[in-house]
């Protein structure tokens, strides 16, 4: 008989909701949900960057599902009662729109190099969201918060620069500036 009150006081819970206690699960919550924002951003700007017309398209595409994880964090952040945070909204609006506008400044790579951070940062927050929900006993988001290798490569992979192809991606206009910055390997004062 508990066993099965249990098991209703749990689907009552699934049904309305439960406050979260978990700080850290919370704010990992709202981090996930600006950063995404973030990355959303900065793929706008990297796409209007672009003119080769499959390129534009992969990196809208990957814009559209950046949005469409805010949408699915959203919805969690709504069934747990937790309102995002400001102050993340506001950080991660800035770093977005900065990186976004960087995109047509400073070549192709740094926007590459920060893209990347912004998504591996993403990923593991949604493992460790995971884990977080999982350590509570709820397993229900564990599909929206679980990337697949498929979805993880997608992200780091195409149409990213390899380790061997940035040289070519440092070849126009911002190279000697990003050169000295990074100190890279080749730099030359040659003209200077």
């Amino acid at each position: 008989m508990a066993i099965e009150r249990s098991r209703a006081s749990q689907t009552v819970i699934d049904i309305i909701g439960m406050p979260l206690t978990h700080a850290k699960l919370k704010d990992s919550l709202k981090k996930a949900y600006s950063a995404e924002r973030a990355a959303a951003f900065a793929y706008v700007g990297h796409a209007n960057s672009l003119t080769a017309s499959n390129e534009k398209s992969e990196v809208q595409q990957i814009e559209r599902d950046e949005w469409n994880h805010r949408k699915h964090v959203r919805h969690i952040l709504e069934e747990y009662d937790i309102a995002p945070s400001t102050a993340y909204e506001i950080r991660f609006y800035l770093i977005g729109k900065i990186i976004g506008l960087s995109c047509h400044v400073i070549g192709r790579f740094m926007p590459f190099f920060f893209a990347g951070k912004l998504e591996s940062g993403n990923v593991c927050e949604y493992f460790v969201m995971r884990h977080y929900f999982n350590e509570l006993g709820i397993t229900k988001h564990d599909a929206i918060l679980h990337f697949n290798r498929y979805e993880i490569d997608a992200k780091l992979e195409r149409p990213w620069p390899t380790p061997f192809s940035v040289d070519e991606e440092l070849a126009d206009d911002a190279r000697g500036f990003v050169q000295a910055i990074l100190r890279w390997p080749g730099a030359s004062t040659q003209g200077a």
